[in-house]
């Protein structure tokens, strides 16, 4: 049988911390969360590869729970402390926010999917707030934040989600199209938002985030 604690070990080890994952808060937060626990039954044995984890679809909506080392790096950018509010958009089973949940954050965990939301409050049990509105929404009433995670590529600036930050808030998502998207952070200040790429990453695009097709004739 797997011994899960170890490779949980070796994913903190060889995955996290070799691709700059260097905050220590971080690196105990998924050392501490059973990755197995936020997958389908059928992937657990596979929780900890270096490798985006497939949760369910929706349409043409797919869900993916992101490779370790794109999340720690992600997660790491947020610069979450003890108290912050925190947004999960996304959320799938709802293994980020139960690591921004470690992290001290009061997390909000926001998923259409019927199935995925109600396999999220199942697996999160109370440590995070768990919603089934429109991922472009995002979460006002429960807002304004201090970080918000996108888990999925968008193709579109989320200017709601962005309005709904904190002065100094920051949102992490892999942004751009499918062949040059890049982990980016969008960071407000007043009502300007900056932004900066981080390093080149790639999920399945979001719906609710997609560039409106164009026709040429």
């Amino acid at each position: 049988m797997l011994d899960y604690a170890q490779a949980r070990r070796l994913m903190v080890d060889c995955q996290l911390r070799t691709f700059d994952v260097n905050d220590n808060a971080v690196l105990d937060a998924f050392d501490s969360v059973p990755r197995e626990t936020f997958v389908p039954k059928n992937q657990e044995p596979f929780a900890y590869i270096d490798q985006p984890i497939r949760l369910g679809t929706a349409g043409e909506d797919l869900r993916v729970t992101p490779a370790p080392m794109v999340l720690g790096r992600m997660i790491q950018a947020l610069k979450l402390q003890p108290g912050s509010m925190a947004l999960d958009v996304a959320t799938g089973y709802g293994y980020a926010a139960c690591v921004m949940k470690r992290l001290g954050a009061t997390v909000t965990a926001l998923e259409p999917i019927p199935d995925l939301a109600a396999a999220a409050r199942e697996r999160l049990a109370g440590q995070a707030t768990v919603l089934d509105g429109p991922l472009a929404a995002g979460a006002p009433q429960q807002g304004p934040f201090d970080a918000i995670l996108i888990n999925g590529r968008v193709e579109t600036r989320p200017q709601t989600l962005l309005e709904q930050l904190k002065d100094d808030g920051r949102l992490v998502c892999v942004f751009g199209p499918d062949k040059g998207a890049k982990v980016t952070v969008f960071v407000r200040a007043g009502d300007a938002y900056g932004s900066r790429p981080l390093f080149d990453a790639s999920l399945p695009a979001l719906a609710a985030f997609a560039e409106a097709k164009t026709f040429a004739f």
